[in-house]
């Protein structure tokens, strides 16, 4: 890997407007690597300076830059070829594909094709060996584009907290409960007089995502296609009045790598100790993929899911489990860690690999 920070190369962002797309702006002013030369939305939004078209609802003020840059059409044709795609999941199944076809490197936080066979669904602290997927990518063949995509904002930081335990122990078996924030709807997510002093037991789609893609991305690499991890997993999924981060409880049956019972301290041990090398010297990639939290109270959404600078998950409340082996509580921040965070840290791995190499070319020709 060749993790030496680039010169600046340019980007775009597809459905800039909405709230994944304002998170890539946040996180991608001041990038060392990426510089966002491009925005595209809807029809509505073509032709309109982004201050006028978007109503700008994060935390931190939309950058000046960014606010005169006008929206182009969601077409190809003059657009960069490194794409963040933060698109609605039809409307993705459309046009991420034209754009891969006209040799761009999408990178896409939508569910359109997650689950396609030769798609790569990856966290670079997990699976990066699933990028050689691209190269199965009709797409790559012809033109040199492609499509990576990150999980499901509840999947990703249970699966952070899996991998380690995975790799030293082996799961057989694994029991979630999810207490999604109302961000990860999108705006303006759930109405508030459904979700004030509530829960709402369902979530359209997510639990069989969160099944499916954990399983991927557990999963190993044989010859040109995934082989999910062994596992049986059951998720439960609901909403709460929260407006950021996922909470989640798990419990976990794990296997016999040891050769013995597992103990707390192993467990421990293997969180503390998981220092993936292809997280290293990512510029939006967290020094510690998993951080323990010994308090009997914590994580909490409110005051950890910035850690990492909310590309971190937290575990905390380890402790033994009497149906399966253990049981334990992760929360991760859904819109950063789960969404844009996740396919910028893709986007920094795909470029320290050499697979955005012509676009260094192209960059470094026009400079």
């Amino acid at each position: 890997m060749n993790n030496q920070p680039p010169s600046s190369v340019n980007v775009g962002i597809l459905g800039a407007t909405g709230m994944v797309g304002q998170r890539f702006i946040q996180l991608l002013e001041n990038h060392p690597w990426f510089r966002i030369t491009w925005l595209a939305a809807s029809d509505r939004s073509s032709g309109k300076r982004y201050e006028d078209a978007a109503k700008w609802r994060l935390d931190t003020p939309c950058p000046t830059r960014i606010a005169d840059l006008v929206i182009s059409p969601a077409d190809p044709e003059g657009a960069p070829k490194i794409i963040f795609a933060a698109l609605d999941t039809d409307i993705a199944r459309e046009l991420e594909p034209r754009f891969a076809a006209a040799g761009c490197a999408v990178v896409s936080n939508s569910s359109a094709f997650r689950m396609h066979p030769n798609v790569p669904l990856v966290i670079p602290e997990v699976n990066p060996e699933h990028l050689h997927l691209i190269e199965d990518q009709t797409w790559r063949k012809e033109s040199g584009g492609y499509i990576v995509t990150n999980p499901n904002c509840s999947a990703i930081g249970l699966v952070m907290a899996l991998k380690p335990l995975e790799e030293r122990f082996g799961i057989e078996q694994i029991f979630v409960t999810t207490m999604q924030a109302v961000s990860g709807a999108g705006y303006p997510g759930v109405a508030s007089m459904d979700i004030l002093g509530n829960v709402v037991p369902f979530i359209k789609n997510e639990e069989q995502k969160m099944e499916e893609e954990t399983l991927k991305l557990l999963g190993s690499l044989d010859g040109e296609h995934i082989q999910p991890l062994a596992a049986r997993m059951s998720a439960h999924c609901n909403r709460v009045a929260v407006e950021d981060g996922h909470t989640e409880s798990v419990s976990i049956k794990l296997g016999n790598k040891l050769g013995r019972p597992v103990t707390k301290e192993d467990m421990l041990a293997a969180w503390a100790e998981f220092t993936p090398l292809s997280g290293q010297n990512l510029p939006t990639a967290p020094a510690q993929p998993v951080e323990w939290l010994a308090a009997e109270d914590r994580p909490q959404p409110r005051l950890d899911k910035n850690r990492g600078n909310g590309m971190a998950a937290s575990v905390g409340r380890l402790r033994p489990c009497g149906l399966l082996d253990w049981k334990f509580t992760v929360l991760s921040h859904n819109t950063i860690r789960g969404a844009a965070g996740a396919a910028i840290v893709n986007a920094e791995l795909l470029l320290s690999l050499g697979k955005l190499e012509p676009v260094k070319l192209e960059a470094a020709a026009g400079a």
